[in-house]
């Protein structure tokens, strides 16, 4: 079961960091709907670990909390990304959100190129909610066309991902 962990005054999905609270709730996004002169490909399922390196960014104070981010990705997905994230608790135990963006670079399945992902996560009094999603035409190279949403899982201090994606390809 996935994992939402709970620091503080921060919400960080996919860190190994002292303790959870609840269980991530995938929000399930309809399939980009393919641009002009182009056809959806079908849906690959890509399988894999990560690790994260942490950075806190400097605060201005004003109750936003700025974290910078490295992941390393192996399995289906090789490569590295770079996140920024934001996140903002309130006087309500167990109320947060938190939003980031992630570029990553590196192989997908055999196909090279960039990408960036979306996160927006929120918890209420404990019930968390996550969509990491592709930010649509961001892919490049072989990525170009890239589509899908991620799920993360931490078990045993361990990080794994499933990317559920498609490839828009030229229309014959």
């Amino acid at each position: 079961m996935s994992k939402l962990i709970w620091l503080g005054n921060l919400i960080v999905l996919g860190l190994s960091l002292p303790f959870t609270v609840g269980s991530l709730v995938y929000i399930k996004t309809p399939s980009r709907v393919p641009g002009a002169g182009q056809k959806e490909a079908s849906v690959t399922i890509a399988r894999g670990t990560f690790v994260v390196k942490v950075k806190p960014q400097a605060s201005a104070n004003d109750g936003v909390d700025r974290m910078s981010i490295d992941k390393q990705f192996q399995g289906d997905l090789q490569g590295s990304s770079k996140v920024e994230m934001l996140a903002v608790s309130t006087n309500v135990k167990n109320s947060a959100g938190y939003v980031a963006m992630e570029i990553v670079t590196g192989t997908l399945n055999g196909r090279t190129g960039t990408f960036a992902l979306q996160h927006s996560g929120t918890m209420s009094r404990g019930t968390p909610q996550l969509s990491v999603t592709v930010v649509p035409d961001s892919g490049t190279g072989e990525l170009k066309g890239l589509s899908g949403r991620m799920s993360i899982e931490i078990a045993e201090g361990k990080h794994s991902y499933e990317f559920e994606y498609s490839i828009a390809v030229a229309a014959p």
